[in-house]
């Protein structure tokens, strides 16, 4: 049977996908699929972009030193970070979770020539499946098959300043971690000023602001960073997914003088920074700067207006849509993943987060044709009853 030499953490659909182009995919089988998943978010210039082309190319004849070594690419794409966020200095990792398991460790040791060494997230947040990471994942269902945990973390409830300021006065915090909209939990956006007030109780409080911007970094809300949107500045951010534009890279920004608490030896990643992820990196960022922004702004309202009108057209299955830039969910009023499923059998890859949401993440290329297609066909399965 196919694929039972894998360790079975996953629940695929029966699908092997083998060419992409732009927003299109096409599966082993030859079957057409329009994709607004990109990857859960990674595949930011969709497939097969002709600048991640030429950076693979340009990559290929040197591909890992180690971090023993200057490495030019990952250097340049600090420094075009640092840049993009206020003076930010970079540490390059493989993933999401790898990123915030480094802002976890900062804030630690940060935190431990202060005497504040508690971490505060919120419910529903999601950080990573590695233990520190997921010890700040407000998920039980994540969490409780694999405590006890690292300890030090609290949660508290996400849009809700009063328990969090609770906490903040009950104990030495180092650290507040929380996402600018919880992808995981289903594409949860808190209410306006909220992000502010978090910063200016964390502040008060003599912690940290960890922002984590795996999903809605690089370009996903319209902004370089989901921060931008309210002026928040953080004293640390983590970047994965869409930086690396389909090819695996994870990064913590921090103001220099919190990053200085890490001194040579406190952390490292044996392919962090790599040749190749940040060559790929630095192709992202130049999209991103010389039309990618300017596109997604473009085409946003265009998205928007399609899951608005879908959500009028099925109200006895939509109860509303939520998000921000390429970033949204379609909250239906009973499970959302059969309705996943038979829009993959239609064509159209989504996925289901946050037990009732309809989740769509395109790559930042869609094309007002896409957003067309995927309305059509959104249109088609929900007027099913697929309880």
């Amino acid at each position: 049977m196919a694929g039972e030499a894998l360790i079975g953490v996953y629940r695929r659909y029966p699908v092997a996908f083998v060419r992409g182009e732009g927003v299109h995919l096409w599966d082993d089988q030859g079957k057409h699929y329009w994709d607004f998943l990109a990857g859960i978010g990674a595949s930011s210039l969709g497939h097969h972009h002709p600048r991640i082309r030429a950076a693979l190319t340009e990559s290929a004849s040197l591909l890992h030193t180690s971090n023993l070594y200057r490495i030019g690419p990952q250097e340049a794409l600090a420094d075009r970070l640092s840049a993009l966020s206020g003076g930010m200095q970079a540490f390059f990792a493989n993933s999401g979770a790898e990123a915030n398991e480094a802002a976890i460790k900062l804030a630690r040791r940060w935190g431990r020539e202060r005497g504040r060494t508690t971490i505060v997230s919120f419910h529903h947040g999601f950080h990573g499946r590695t233990l520190g990471a997921l010890a700040a994942t407000g998920e039980a269902a994540y969490r409780e098959p694999f405590e006890p945990l690292p300890a030090g973390f609290r949660q508290v409830p996400y849009d809700d300043l009063a328990a969090l300021r609770e906490v903040l006065a009950e104990e030495p915090v180092a650290a507040v971690l929380v996402e600018v909209i919880q992808g995981e939990a289903g594409v949860v956006v808190p209410r306006p000023g909220f992000l502010p007030a978090v910063a200016e109780a964390t502040r008060a409080a003599g912690a940290l602001l960890i922002i984590d911007e795996v999903q809605t970094g690089m370009g996903r809300t319209g902004y370089w960073f989901g921060w931008q949107h309210e002026g928040v500045v953080p004293d640390v951010m983590t970047l994965a997914k869409g930086l690396g534009g389909g090819v695996p890279i994870g990064a913590m920004l921090a103001r220099p003088e919190v990053a200085e608490a890490l001194r040579p030896g406190d952390h490292g990643s044996t392919f962090g920074g790599n040749f190749l992820a940040t060559r790929v990196g630095l192709a992202v960022v130049d999209w991103l700067q010389t039309e990618g922004l300017d596109h997604v702004r473009a085409v946003a309202p265009k998205l928007e207006a399609t899951l608005t009108g879908l959500a009028r057209r099925h109200p006895e299955r939509v109860e509303g849509v939520r998000g921000r830039g390429l970033m949204w969910g379609l909250v239906l009023n009973r499970p959302s993943a059969p309705y996943a499923a038979r829009a993959l059998e239609e064509g159209l890859v989504i996925n289901a987060a946050g037990g009732r949401v309809l989740r769509l993440l395109p790559p930042l290329v869609v094309d007002v044709e896409a957003i067309g297609a995927m309305g059509e066909i959104l249109d088609r399965v929900l007027a099913q009853d697929l309880l």
